[in-house]
């Protein structure tokens, strides 16, 4: 399964990035078994200043005790002295019982001697020193056993820094080497991938552009967003070739007609302007109204020779320009009914428009198609064509009265495909639309002008 183009893009950084991640995971994980360690070092040294502060309040207590068993009268500072010696040893065996977990029996008896060392409860130094035979030899052992974790705490966390120094820095350098490298490796085979099929694209469209309508190899699954634009330069070069086609069809059968009018008006009417000169010439010797009739003939002959000759290649359209075409044909078209009346109105500006030769004439094929649709099928009674620029773009509108063309313009008949097919060849669309009379039809062509040709 390929992945989109921007997950490909995005996936040597990510997996660096996840690299990372775990990288920082795994320091996080080792300085936090590390914390835990020292969390217990200053909980070992918390413990240890608190046995340190009872040692010497019991030891200082213990002498006072001895000296006031020799007195017989107790000075007031001394049982002052021996009251705030209490509350330090009463503070100090508070701390030490809330870090180190002792036996019942050893708590019970640190907290006993601990209240018959209160003098509040009464001055017996008797009592003093029994309780403080009973306490010191419990704080001497816990300051032992304290003590002799503490080193071996203290030779653990030194050994643990090393190997934790020792353990990160290899693990970081193996990491972060083979982060970099497997980026630029990943970075570098996707990207020559990508680059080579957008280079394999870039000449599939270089080539269309000069000529060579050869189109690229469609994909058979889409997989990403290169498949999806050589699928699309695939469809739009078969387009291409197809309108390149019909232009190139539509081009050759100008010329051919163009070919015929000239054949026609060079050789055809020559002999017949030639045979209609004799006929003058024999008038005055001949019967007069038989020749007249003959001159009549050859007149029409040659008239309709000459329209049959304007309907192949109109002439005017290369000496007077699309719009006087045009009008010359509504012109005739009024000539020949009286129940249709036409109004045309060609853009002053368009005089100045010079189109290519194909797309004036197609343009003027596709007018006087659709005037022939409105004569031949709308039943009208009115018809408007103009022709303007507006902007960038020339707008050809044929508009009626008549019937309408319901179901015609999905271009199934022959009249109405051929309009589509002209106008497709110079990249021009049309449209049928209802028309802004009561009823009828209005006929549409927008080309733009960019799609004309240079010569626009």
């Amino acid at each position: 399964m390929r992945l989109a183009l921007k997950h490909q893009i995005l996936l040597a950084p990510a997996v660096v990035l996840l690299l990372m991640s775990l990288l920082l995971g795994f320091l996080q994980y080792t300085y936090w078994d590390l914390s835990i360690k020292r969390q217990a070092t200053r909980k070992l040294g918390s413990l240890f200043i608190a046995l340190a502060e009872a040692n010497l309040a019991s030891q200082r207590m213990q002498a006072l005790a001895i000296r006031f068993s020799r007195m017989e009268v107790v000075e007031v500072g001394r049982l002052e002295e021996m009251a705030e010696l209490h509350r330090h040893l009463a503070g100090a065996t508070d701390r030490i019982l809330q870090l180190v977990t002792l036996s019942d029996q050893t708590r019970k008896t640190w907290i006993a001697a601990v209240d018959d060392l209160n003098p509040e409860q009464g001055f017996d130094s008797q009592r003093f020193v029994d309780a403080l035979g009973r306490l010191r030899p419990e704080l001497e052992k816990l300051s032992e056993l304290i003590e002799n974790e503490r080193e071996r705490l203290r030779e653990i966390h030194s050994q643990d820094i090393d190997a934790l120094v020792a353990r990160t820095t290899f693990v970081s350098i193996i990491v972060l080497g083979f982060s970099i490298l497997l980026g630029i490796f990943l970075s570098l085979a996707l990207a020559r991938r990508i680059l080579r099929r957008i280079q394999s694209l870039s000449e599939s469209a270089g080539r269309i552009a000069r000529g060579d309508l050869e189109p690229p190899p469609a994909p058979v699954e889409i997989r990403d967003e290169l498949d999806a634009l050589a699928l699309s330069i695939n469809h739009m070069t078969e387009q291409l070739i197809r309108v390149v086609g019909t232009e190139k069809l539509l081009e050759g059968a100008e010329e051919e007609r163009r070919r015929i009018a000239m054949d026609i008006h060079d050789q055809t009417l020559a002999d017949l302007s030639s045979v209609l000169r004799g006929l003058q010439e024999l008038e005055s010797s001949s019967d007069g109204k038989r020749l007249g009739q003959l001159q009549e003939e050859l007149q029409r002959t040659i008239s309709s020779l000459r329209e049959v000759m304007n309907n192949l290649h109109p002439q005017s359209l290369e000496i007077l320009g699309l719009g006087p075409t045009l009008e010359a044909h509504v012109e005739k078209l009024q000539d020949k009914s009286d129940d249709l009346k036409y109004h045309c109105y060609i853009q002053p500006e368009l005089q100045e428009l010079k189109l290519p030769r194909l797309v004036s004439l197609t343009l003027y094929r596709v007018a006087v198609e659709a005037l022939h649709n409105v004569v031949k099928h709308a039943r009208a009674s009115r018809c408007e064509i103009s022709l303007e620029k507006q902007g960038n773009r020339l707008l050809l509108v044929v508009e009626d009265n008549g019937l309408g063309m319901p179901g015609r313009t999905d271009g199934q008949g022959r009249g109405l495909n051929n309009i589509r097919e002209r106008a497709r060849a110079i990249g021009a669309r049309v449209d049928w639309k209802p028309s802004r009379f009561s009823s009828g039809t209005r006929f549409e062509l927008l080309l733009p002008l960019s799609a004309a040709g240079p010569n626009t």
